[in-house]
């Protein structure tokens, strides 16, 4: 009885913690298949399986065409051990996850076949090596499956599954501006074909189609305006009007067209994995309950004892204090029990960062009362505590940035840096005076620690370099820059007191792991095109010193690109020689300008299907994210908090978002064991739209079940919320 009761107690406790972490992995329900489940969730698993997959990735820069050469035998060798960690890894999911559900799994296929492409590549490779027989490493282009697939990088999967999503839409769209631009190009034949205009460099001028299809394409993307209007424009005026118009059509209609439909598509499908999200979650939670409840009269419940067991197997990290405190938010009336409604919010509670503070008095108040506790002292640190000391050194940084633009040689001027370090030493040393020195400088308390640091490096660097100037002829340009930055860092600390800026901040820090998402389905297309791109064109184009006196040197040691834009540019280094190189071209060409200059007449294609996969589509993605962010953030910046509800504890805790002593100025308590939430912003806009849809469904809703919930379509009816709606 007691070894059921452990075995459920530990069942409960992995589906408390998917829900806490968002986790949708169908997994066995049997012992042994539990604590495989634990073991694979184990952050160490995680690191190491993403130290192998990044690992395999950068074995690009080691072999041919490397950055840096390695011998074969070795970057083969390492290839074959992140093969069989990958195949590991496949090996553990399966054992957690039951036989019919993970063969229907599409990225467990996906693995398996990128695994047996990757060895049987290596293995062909290395025959024809043995006899020197040069060939193409073409598996090398499925790596970036193993970053996408495993069970690890799900909000990976889910921005491809955005892409797959508006692919449709943005097909119709794109189909009807390749139209619009072929009209244009052919009305651009008509009329300056045959005009027999001359281009800056003496070419012909719109004299050939697919030639004119190009440059209006790179027309759309403004990196050829106004060059490529220059001949018409100065032949008649008039024809300014086509390219105006074609720009309007094309570059402001059409493109923003795209940001439409995809931002559309993103926020419908959002939609619909944020229900799947809020789903699972639900259904995890209560199925945690189920094997945990006890009949108390005419309800379920959970005990205390039973519920302390829980949270310390969840969260072992957590102090006795912290579980202490959410026991008393889950049971706020001491009954010994936790009811389902209480229950079902524990993965909520436990994602919260709450800090325990022990709050001690003030040292100079142990050593010397009398001062310390006197009329004089009291009113100083009343004075500390109140928003309008806060206020006063807002003013005097913003004093301090016109002095740092003025002219430093004027000895006015740098008599007042002085004036101003010491006034910032005082503030320091008046809030130290007034807080307590261990909570004002606790962990949390990131801008305290950064205007100290500031200052008194920026002091120190100040003292060394007028030493350094008074005693020597030195004069040390370094020193003086690193003054000058630390200057200008001081600036920053405005940001987060004024409340327009924090709203551009909560969301700056929200994107920020959607950010690092963008960044690695970006750093797979990266992978893909630079791949396609060496194997293209490896040693097409050569970098030469100035001063080489090699053969074709002016041409990039291409004698087809003698007098093009390329050569006379001097692009010479954006090559697809190594990866290296390769990446860098792929960022120039994301930024898109100057874009048509570095490309290869024979690559077009190449670069155009990286412009709209890349520029198109995936940025245009990433910027409705930061639209919905944005959105959702401002929305809450607007509206007011509603009012405390009685005994709500959560509610009425204290924050540490904007230091120790808030913004109403109240003076701290003396002694005693305080709780703190560490920011009362939402880690992510996910999980702030999750929420909000979690309020909508009802208690006794305990959602469809697993399956159902994975296979929920975006236009399955959602309850509707006046406040979901408006921000998801």
């Amino acid at each position: 009885m007691a070894e059921a009761a452990s075995q459920d107690l530990l069942l409960a406790a992995a589906f408390v913690s998917d829900a806490q972490y968002n986790r949708n992995i169908p997994f066995k329900t049997s012992p042994e298949a539990v604590r495989l489940y634990y073991l694979y969730n184990h952050w160490i698993m995680r690191t190491a399986a993403y130290f192998f997959i990044f690992l395999n990735l950068s074995l690009a820069l080691f072999e041919e065409p490397a950055v840096y050469p390695l011998p074969f035998l070795v970057t083969s060798v390492v290839e074959v051990l992140c093969l069989l960690v990958f195949f590991g890894r496949l090996t553990h999911f399966a054992k957690v996850t039951p036989r019919n559900v993970f063969w229907k799994d599409t990225k467990n296929i996906c693995i398996m076949v990128a695994i047996l492409l990757s060895l049987t590549d290596l293995a062909i490779y290395g025959v024809l090596r043995i006899y020197n027989v040069r060939s193409i490493r073409w598996s090398r282009i499925v790596r970036p499956i193993f970053l996408v697939n495993f069970a690890e990088s799900r909000q990976i999967r889910r921005a491809f599954r955005s892409i797959r999503n508006t692919l449709p839409e943005i097909t119709y769209v794109f189909l009807l501006f390749m139209f619009s631009l072929l009209m244009f190009s052919l009305m651009a034949l008509k009329l300056f074909g045959e005009r027999n205009l001359l281009t800056a460099e003496g070419l012909p001028y719109f004299r050939n189609y697919l030639e004119i299809v190009f440059d209006l394409y790179v027309l759309v993307t403004t990196a050829n305006s106004p060059d490529v209007m220059m001949p018409a424009f100065d032949f008649s005026s008039w024809y300014a009007l086509f390219f105006i118009g074609f720009v309007i059509v094309n570059t402001y209609i059409f493109m923003s067209l795209f940001l439409a439909v995809v931002y559309n598509n993103y926020r419908k499908h959002l939609k619909n994995e944020i229900r799947k999200l809020a789903y699972m979650k639900r259904r995890k939670m209560i199925e945690a309950f189920n094997l945990l409840k006890e009949e108390e009269g005419a309800q379920f419940v959970v005990r205390e004892a039973r519920w302390k067991q829980l949270v310390k197997l969840v969260a072992p990290d957590t102090s006795n204090s912290h579980r202490e405190l959410l026991l008393r938010i889950s049971d706020d009336e001491q009954k010994g029990f936790i009811d389902k409604k209480s229950f079902v919010q524990l993965a909520d509670l436990l994602n919260i960062q709450v800090i325990t503070l022990k709050i001690r008095s003030h040292p100079l108040g142990q050593w010397m009362p009398r001062v310390y506790q006197s009329a004089v002292s009291q009113f100083l640190r009343s004075m500390v505590r109140h928003r309008g000391f806060v206020w006063t050194y807002d003013v005097i940084i913003l004093i301090n940035a016109i002095f740092i633009a003025l002219d430093e040689e004027t000895p006015y001027i740098s008599y007042a840096e002085w004036v101003f370090l010491a006034l910032y030493i005082i503030e320091i040393l008046l809030k130290v005076y007034t807080y307590e020195p261990r909570a004002f400088f606790g962990k949390n308390q990131f801008w305290n620690w950064f205007d100290t640091l500031i200052i008194f490096a920026a002091l120190t660097a100040t003292i060394l370099n007028t030493t350094l100037k008074s005693t020597t002829k030195y004069n040390s340009q370094q020193i003086l820059d690193i003054v000058f930055i630390l200057r200008v860092l001081r600036l920053i600390r405005i940001v987060d007191s004024i409340q327009r800026f924090r709203a551009i901040m909560n969301t700056l820090i929200n994107i920020v792991p959607t950010m690092l998402t963008f960044g690695g389905l970006t750093l797979v297309v990266y992978c893909v095109f630079a791949i396609i791109g060496m194997e293209l064109f490896h040693g097409k184009i050569q970098f030469f010193p100035a001063n080489s006196n090699a053969p074709h040197a002016l041409e990039c040691g291409n004698p087809a690109l003698k007098d093009s834009l390329f050569a006379r540019g001097k692009y010479c280094k954006n090559n697809f020689n190594n990866f290296a190189s390769s990446f860098i071209v792929l960022m120039e060409l994301t930024v898109v300008n100057q874009w048509h200059d570095i490309l290869l007449q024979p690559a077009k294609l190449y670069f155009i299907a990286f412009h709209i996969v890349m520029v198109i589509i995936i940025v245009n993605i990433f910027v409705s994210f930061i639209l919905e962010a944005f959105f959702v953030e401002y929305s809450l910046e607007k509206t007011p908090p509603p009012p405390p509800q009685e005994g709500s504890l959560l509610d009425n805790m204290e924050s540490t978002e904007h230091d120790l002593e808030g913004d109403s100025g109240a003076k701290p308590p003396s002694k005693g064991l305080v709780f703190k939430i560490a920011s009362k912003r939402y880690r992510t806009v996910d999980a702030l739209l999750q929420r909000m849809f979690e309020a909508e469904i009802p208690l006794e809703d305990e959602g469809p079940s697993f399956e159902e919930i994975l296979n929920l379509a975006p236009t399955a009816p959602v309850p509707s919320h006046p406040t979901s709606e408006s921000a998801a």
